[in-house]
């Protein structure tokens, strides 16, 4: 047994002027969705239906008749867009000749032969019961209300300035126009009016309250900004301007304010975000791989000038240097210039590229300027909108294997680790090598339990089977408090049974043997076990240039200043 589909609803005005939404067999079947919201809305009566049809279903498609309905509706809600929130919410409804009028456009429907100027009255009241009814439930201020209804009322009601180019006027290629968006097309599109129109649209006395409630925002624009108050007192800002580059960029320089002001500013389509492109002082930082690795590695550095990505050359960036004006037109298109702000982020990247071509950066210096931070000590948060550090093609995968160990090309103790890594182990040694290859520290924060010490031997064994190629013949130290040395040995011998240890300790060594320690007793030896205190104690150890420092239970490294108690 199939099941039929719910009969199509349509308007029904009753003869006592009742607005209703009921079933009928002619009307065409519409959305299900949309109708169940309609029909919905319509159960708690007639003004809530409407306002759901005029706040809520701007743009959708729908039956003739309930179009119709819904213009009707958003005529009120257009009203309300102008309404300026601290007053009293009370819209005059339209005139009986608009009413007439509006009747004279209706689709057939059933019950139109009810549909009068008294009936739209009475649902115009209806209207405003259903508003103070769903606003007191909301608990919001009415734009708020009508924004969470439909984004697009946002714009209706409020003051626009737009600026647009006009290459056909090379002395003011910019053109200023203020508008206000009057209301919403069928489709929900704002549709948009000179400023000046609204002086006639609400010159009658009933309406003069939302010609001041849109005009605020202009006025709040004119207290903060000087040029506008310039133009509101004169009149000017009722018509289309002529604008030069200067104008236009005082313009940009000022749209956070009129934009705070309630002022919607809309800018050439070709500018994204509503912005002209800007010149970008782009520079790469270690393309190639360097001759040496770790803090001693020198890299290379490249910069560049581009708009959009695509590079200037010598003209084009002095040109922009020479700007006065705030914009400037380079191949075709207005792009915004703060010489002073370029000229400092070119004169600092020329700086930093001569030095890396006379002897390279410095691999401490380059992660410096990678972390944002300044060579020179200058450093203007505002310049990060003019310049751009970027890592070349070394620099880069180096970087994302310190970001990423699992991707890094396998690193393997072999057979001298006699225990078998978990994957995670495995990542784990992959990142400390390459971080010791690179004279970089590093914090293992694995879990007790989970192996940071097998991972550590690993790494010990790596180093050591590569000795003759990085820092060979140094030994490692590795510092733990004294409790935890016996186990460190313990399972050397068990993991790492090939390295060659030496317990730096008076629990493991004489002390006069202890004291008498030098850089000979220590050669051949692959790793140096050691307490914190006998570091202290012992010069040799504090001054020896190691392979690696391995430090357990790190949260025991003090302030190497003096303590504030003494001794």
């Amino acid at each position: 047994m199939s099941l039929s589909a719910p009969e199509a609803l349509a308007p029904l005005l009753t003869p006592h002027g009742h607005l209703l939404l009921a079933p009928d067999a002619d009307e065409h079947p519409w959305s299900a969705e949309i109708q169940d919201r309609v029909a919905a809305a319509f159960a708690r009566g007639a003004g809530h239906g409407l306002l759901h049809l005029g706040a809520t279903e701007v743009g959708t498609a729908l039956p003739p008749a309930l179009a119709w309905w819904r213009d009707f509706a958003s005529r009120y809600v257009t009203a309300l867009c102008a309404t300026s929130e601290d007053a009293e919410v009370a819209i005059a409804a339209p005139d009986a000749l608009a009413l007439s009028v509006l009747i004279a456009d209706a689709p057939p429907m059933r019950g139109i032969e009810y549909l009068t100027t008294d009936v739209l009255d009475t649902l115009w009241s209806e209207l405003e019961a259903a508003l103070s009814v769903e606003l007191a439930a909301a608990q919001r201020p009415l734009q708020d209300f009508l924004k969470g209804c439909h984004p697009a009322w946002n714009l209706v009601g409020r003051v626009h300035f737009n600026l647009a180019e006009n290459r056909r006027d090379p002395e003011a290629p910019f053109a200023f126009l203020a508008t206000y968006t009057s209301r919403l097309s069928a489709h929900g599109k704002a549709q948009h009016l000179p400023l000046s129109q609204a002086l006639s649209e609400f010159s009658d006395g009933k309406s003069r309250a939302r010609l001041l409630s849109l005009l605020k925002p202009v006025q709040a624009g004119a207290e903060q900004c000087s040029w506008l108050r310039q133009m509101v007192d004169a009149g000017e800002i009722y018509h289309p301007l002529r604008w030069t580059p200067a104008d236009a960029y005082q313009f940009l320089t000022d749209v956070p304010r009129l934009e705070a002001a309630g002022i919607v500013v809309r800018a050439p389509g070709a500018w994204q975000a509503g912005r002209p492109a800007r010149p970008l002082v782009k520079a790469s930082l270690g393309a190639r791989q360097p001759s040496l690795l770790g803090q001693d590695a020198l890299l290379d550095f490249s910069m560049e000038v581009t708009i959009d990505g695509e590079r200037l050359d010598a003209a084009e960036i002095q040109a922009l240097l020479n700007s006065t004006d705030g914009l400037q037109l380079i191949r075709g298109r207005w792009v915004e210039v703060d010489p002073r702000k370029l000229g400092r982020m070119l004169e600092r990247f020329r700086s930093i590229e001569r030095a890396a071509a006379e002897s390279g950066l410095p691999f401490a210096e380059a992660m410096r300027l990678m972390a944002g931070a300044s060579l020179d000590g200058e450093t203007d948060a505002a310049d990060a909108d003019w310049s751009q550090l970027v890592a070349g093609p070394w620099l880069a995968e180096t970087l994302q294997g310190l970001r990423q160990p699992e991707g890094l090309a396998r690193v393997s103790p072999g057979a001298e680790l006699k225990a078998t890594l978990r994957p995670y182990q495995e990542v784990g040694v992959r990142w400390l090598y390459l971080l010791s290859r690179l004279g970089l520290g590093a914090c293992l924060a694995d879990d007790m339990g989970l192996g940071k010490t097998i991972q550590v031997l690993s790494l010990l064994l790596v180093l050591k089977r590569e000795q003759d190629s990085f820092r060979p013949g140094l030994p490692s130290v590795l510092v733990a408090p004294a409790s935890l040395l016996a186990n460190w040995a313990a399972e050397a011998e068990r993991f790492a049974p090939g390295l060659r240890l030496l317990i730096a300790h008076p629990s493991a060594m004489p002390a006069a043997e202890l004291r008498a320690l030098d850089a000979a007793r220590l050669a051949g030896v692959d790793l140096v076990i050691t307490s914190y205190g006998s570091l202290l104690r012992l010069p040799l150890l504090q001054n020896l240039d190691w392979r690696l420092a391995v430090i357990d239970e790190a949260q025991a490294i003090k302030n190497p200043g003096p303590s504030r108690r003494g001794r």
